[in-house]
C-alpha cells in the first residue's frame, strides 16, 4: 500500500489532499520537526536522497518532489478529472498552472527566502552595498515577476472558480502550498478577490476539509524549511 510520509507543515499536505481527494486508500506517518531546528528529523530525511518534504513509499517504490509524487498518483487514477486529458477544454490551464508552482512561484519565493535570511542571519553585519544589491533584486526582479504572476492568477480566477478550469484539478492542489506562504505573508491584502474567493472555495471541499483534520493543524500554515 502506498504510504505518505507526512511533515508537518510542508509541502506533503499536498499530497494528503490529492489522495483524500482521490478517496485513495493509503497509510498516513506523520512526522514532528526538529523544534530547534525547524528541520525535518532523522528518521524522515532518511527516506528520501534529498531530505526533503514530500516523500511517498509504494513497495519499493521511494519517491520525492511534489509534482512527481502527483503524476505518480495520477497514473493509477487515469480517469480522475483532476487531471484533464488532452482534447479537454481546460487541458492547456491546467498544465500552465500545475506547473507554474515549481516553475515560477515557488523559486521566486524561495530567492526572497534565501535574501531574507541572508538580510536577518547573517553570522557577520550586511554591507550597505549588498543591502542595495538585495533591493536592486527584488525591485527589478522579484517584484514585477511576482505582481505579473498574481495578476495572471486574478485574471484566470475571475473567468473559472479553479486553477485548472471549471473543476478542481491537480494544478489548484500543487499551488495550494505556495499560495498559502503568500497569503500568509500579507500578499493578498487589500485586492485580489477572485484569488481570496478561491481560497473561500477550496476550504469548502469536503476533501480539503478531511485532508486538513489527518493533518491535525489549527491552521494552514507552510514553512519552506525542510
Amino acid at each position: 500500500m502506498l504510504t505518505l510520509h507526512h511533515l508537518e507543515y510542508s509541502q506533503s499536505f499536498r499530497i494528503l489532499w490529492l489522495l483524500e481527494a482521490l478517496g485513495a486508500e493509503y497509510e498516513l506517518k506523520s512526522y514532528n520537526r526538529n523544534p530547534e531546528t525547524n528541520l525535518a528529523p532523522d528518521d524522515y530525511k532518511a527516506l528520501s536522497p534529498l531530505g526533503t518534504a514530500p516523500v511517498i513509499t509504494d513497495g519499493e517504490v521511494v519517491l520525492a518532489e511534489s509534482n512527481a509524487i502527483i503524476d505518480y498518483i495520477l497514473d493509477c487514477y487515469p480517469d480522475s478529472e483532476l487531471n484533464p486529458k488532452a482534447g479537454h477544454k481546460d487541458r492547456v490551464r491546467h498544465l500552465f498552472w500545475y506547473h507554474s508552482s515549481p516553475g515560477s512561484l515557488m523559486p521566486l519565493q524561495s530567492i526572497e527566502m534565501v535574501l531574507g535570511l541572508l538580510e536577518m542571519r547573517s553570522p557577520w553585519p550586511i554591507s550597505s552595498l549588498l543591502k542595495a544589491v538585495f533591493g536592486q533584486v527584488r525591485k527589478m526582479f522579484l517584484n514585477p515577476r511576482m505582481q505579473a504572476l498574481l495578476g495572471e492568477m486574478e485574471k484566470d480566477l475571475g473567468a473559472q472558480p479553479y486553477f485548472g478550469g471549471d473543476n478542481l484539478t491537480a494544478a489548484d492542489i500543487t499551488l495550494v502550498y505556495p499560495m498559502y506562504a503568500a497569503r500568509d505573508k500579507g500578499a493578498f491584502e487589500g485586492g485580489y478577490p477572485n484569488i481570496n474567493a478561491w481560497f473561500e472555495r477550496i476550504e469548502a471541499l469536503d476533501s480539503f476539509k478531511s485532508a486538513r483534520a489527518k493533518d491535525n493543524r489549527e491552521r494552514i500554515a507552510f514553512r519552506f524549511a525542510n
